[in-house]
């Protein structure tokens, strides 16, 4: 009887482990699900559709090789319609039903801000892919625990063009700008960071991003007796200006901000680009980099992936957004393959990255700054007979 119970007890606990082994491999295999939404439709779905495109290239590529810990990534993807109200509610989707254990995106300013407060609330790692800092400027704007972002700040991106102006000898400047979010962000740090450097805003004006002519506001400012003109907006927008300027024959420089490096501003614009500054990532001009440049390396395996192996690039040539989901999720990577899938432990690696070299700059995180970036992640460029030049580093 004795015998029969130790081979009864020997069996339980040999079956109990083996089903413990199996369920380990089992778990170690189930993907880890991240969600990234973006603008797929609707006035930015320019932008969110070839982020959203790097952003599976990006889960293939760490997948190939092993995925987090052996566990491979899983994208759930959520369109937000370029709209506030729907972001939210695909935040919603992906956090409660589809139980995603972090997020990226999404496109605009206005749809980060729209479904921040719902992710500080539930704790949810998420790096956006905006280009606007409210989602990150605390204050006011309420708090960033748990909030990132892959681009550049944007007063980041107005001391990269200040800093040239202060160079230039250039001591006035008119801003134009569009009335929304992202525009805002922009007329807020031109008028702030102006006296750092020496300048004064001596003309503002304003415009919606689907106006059809932008001419009266700049006929103002060409009257102010400025040095420069800034224009804070993305989209065609910003082509619509150039064109404007153009026809106006405004001999002061026309500088863009950093969401403007796009070959689909030189389409839309034409030869009223030609002349037009902005900063921009390395992307735009990775063929002129230095070699030395610690990016380069990185930012020529993407294109190559993005080009030679996707084939992207026929629909959706590269633009300076094309990097910011690739670094989005690298930067989750990074922070998981420390913390595993706990959300807590992510958002706390997440905040100890230093020297990660990505496709948009080099990035140290740190509990006060969620972005990293600083002015050397930026490039000053310049269009000249249709083609991207570098200007300054």
């Amino acid at each position: 009887m004795k015998k029969w119970l130790l081979i009864i007890v020997t069996l339980t606990i040999g079956l109990i482990a083996t089903g413990v082994i199996q369920a380990t491999e089992r778990n170690t295999e189930q993907p880890i699900k991240i969600g990234a939404f973006f603008a797929l439709s609707g006035p930015a779905s320019s932008i969110g559709t070839p982020t959203k495109l790097v952003a599976q290239m990006v889960v293939d590529k760490i997948n190939k090789e092993g995925g987090i810990n052996g566990r491979p990534l899983e994208l759930v993807i959520g369109d937000t319609e370029s709209d506030p109200t729907k972001a939210l509610m695909v935040a919603k989707r992906l956090v409660e039903r589809e139980k995603v254990v972090a997020l990226i995106g999404p496109t605009r300013t206005d749809t980060g801000m729209a479904v921040k407060p719902y992710i500080e609330k539930k704790g949810i790692p998420t790096v956006m892919t905006v280009g606007g800092d409210p989602v990150i400027a605390g204050g006011k704007f309420g708090p960033y625990k748990w909030t990132f972002k892959a681009p550049q700040r944007t007063f980041v991106a107005v001391k990269k063009i200040y800093g040239y102006l202060q160079e230039q000898n250039m001591k006035k400047v008119a801003i134009l700008h569009a009335n929304d979010g992202f525009g805002r962000d922009g007329l807020r740090w031109l008028t702030r960071l102006a006296p750092e450097f020496g300048l004064k805003v001596v003309g503002v004006e304003s415009f919606g991003v689907n106006d059809p002519d932008m001419t009266t506001q700049l006929v103002k400012l060409k009257n102010t007796g400025a040095d420069v003109v800034i224009c804070w907006t993305i989209g065609p927008a910003g082509a619509k200006v150039a064109k404007n300027y153009r026809q106006l024959d405004i001999k002061m420089p026309l500088f863009q901000c950093h969401g403007l490096p796009d070959p689909k501003y030189i389409e839309l614009a034409g030869d009223a680009a030609n002349g037009t500054i902005m900063p921009s990532t390395r992307l735009m001009v990775a063929d002129q980099l230095r070699d030395d440049d610690p990016q380069k390396p990185v930012v020529q395996e993407f294109i190559r992936l993005y080009k030679e192996v996707y084939h992207y690039d026929k629909k959706y040539p590269i633009n300076t957004h094309s990097g910011y989901a690739w670094d989005a999720i690298m930067l989750l990577t990074i922070a998981m393959k420390k913390a595993g899938t706990d959300r807590a432990a992510i958002r706390d690696e997440l905040e100890k990255i230093k020297g990660y070299i990505g496709v948009s700059g080099i990035y140290n995180l740190t509990p006060e700054d969620h972005n990293g970036l600083g002015t050397d992640s930026l490039v000053l460029v310049k269009i000249v007979d249709g083609k991207w030049k570098l200007l300054e580093y």
